[in-house]
């Protein structure tokens, strides 16, 4: 039973993105420590298909979120925080029967072996998600569909969606897949592994860890993770403080997805060594409605290579970095911009995550990312971030970089 919509702010034009997931209450600890030692904890949200609609309605595009919430405080929380970064919540279905997920966590890297997780999220309202009462039509009503792998290991129903919403139709969107990786949250056996592999590969556009590809299929290397992963028009290895590798096919009509919007929402358009993107084969512009955008697998070019070296960053919390990292890549992909300044937007929204204590936070201003996007390659490189970076109209590091 799907139950009412839970929020009531709606995008009166059409839809950039919409990202589906489970998003969660999480309560952050009031100082570093063990779980067992933390006096108190602050409330805050989680979730990474929520983060990034955060991100992307916060740097100016029309985002929506899809999800399932329990008919509780929790949820009510959920869909007024989100809702209040702009984001389209009209498609949050409320659950009578299952509660919202909370998650406890420490103060430390999510690396590291002294951090620590607690989920209440067993039977939780997102986890009965399926193919059967989610709204199809908003689903596909956006220009590009943002997935993680974190909901394929909900349940068996939400894995059964993803794979629905992964199948080869016309007129799908372009759809966008973020690995995450999350170990803990599978059911045993190496299904997993597997799993994630099949998602990435009906993907147009994916996002995967250098080190959770390891992890996960043993795949050591971004030239090994992007031949596992023949298909998908855009992969992005994610390589931690070595940056970003992009591999990007040529575009050439594909079967698996075609979205109206012009060339701004083709994944592989633009010049990799900077200037203006340029249009996909008979693409038109999206500015005027475009004609036909289509995404290639198996029928794309060869690939560009693009290695983008990260920024230096004075972290302040190792969280959110991933979600950050894509919501700033499809806002430069929506823009058409080419493919290093979409590395390079991902870099910097990265950075403004990390640089505060949680998970979501104001991103730079548009025309500050885009300056700092343009700096020539020494000038990145000696780029340093720190706390309050993003509310400077211009950053010191711009002129003076150590």
């Amino acid at each position: 039973m799907s139950g009412p919509a839970a929020g009531t702010a709606s995008a009166a034009t059409t839809t950039d993105v919409v990202c589906l997931g489970e998003s969660m209450v999480t309560f952050l600890p009031s100082q570093p420590g063990r779980l067992a030692d933390v006096p108190s904890f602050g409330r805050g949200i989680g979730g990474a298909e929520s983060n990034v609609a955060c991100a992307l309605a916060a740097a100016g595009h029309r985002a929506a979120w899809v999800g399932r919430v329990g008919a509780d405080g929790f949820g009510e929380h959920l869909v007024e925080t989100i809702a209040g970064y702009g984001v389209d919540t009209s498609a949050v279905r409320r659950d009578p029967d299952r509660p919202t997920g909370i998650y406890f966590r420490t103060a430390t890297d999510r690396g590291t072996d002294t951090h620590e997780v607690a989920y209440y999220r067993a039977g939780s309202a997102a986890s009965a998600m399926s193919p059967a009462n989610v709204p199809y039509e908003e689903l596909f009503a956006g220009r590009i569909l943002h997935l993680s792998g974190i909901t394929a290991a909900l349940s068996a129903d939400c894995l059964a969606l993803l794979r629905e919403l992964t199948a080869a139709r016309t007129g799908r969107p372009l759809v966008s897949f973020d690995v995450n990786h999350r170990p803990h949250l599978w059911r045993g056996g190496d299904a997993d592994a597997s799993v994630l592999l099949e998602l990435a590969r009906r993907s147009d556009l994916v996002f995967v860890g250098e080190d959770e590809a390891e992890e996960a299929w043993g795949i050591v290397g971004a030239e090994a993770i992007r031949a596992a992963l023949p298909e998908p028009s855009v992969v992005v290895v994610k390589r931690g403080s070595a940056g970003a590798t992009v591999f990007a096919s040529g575009l050439r009509p594909g079967p698996r997805s075609s979205i109206a919007g012009g060339a701004e929402c083709a994944p592989g358009a633009g010049s990799t060594e900077g200037g203006g993107a340029e249009n996909a084969p008979g693409a038109g512009s999206a500015e005027g409605g475009g004609a036909e955008c289509a995404v290639g697998g198996a029928e794309s070019g060869p690939d560009t290579v693009t290695h983008v070296p990260a920024l230096r960053v004075d972290v302040v919390a190792a969280v959110g970095a991933g979600d950050a990292f894509a919501a700033g890549f499809l806002s430069a992909t929506l823009r058409g911009l080419p493919v290093r300044d979409r590395a390079r937007h991902g870099h910097l929204m990265a950075a403004a995550v990390l640089t505060v204590p949680g998970d979501l936070t104001e991103p730079p201003a548009r025309d500050h990312a885009d300056r700092l996007a343009a700096l020539d390659d020494d000038a990145w490189g000696r780029l340093r971030l720190g706390p309050g970076w993003t509310a400077a109209d211009r950053a010191p590091e711009e002129v003076r970089t150590p």
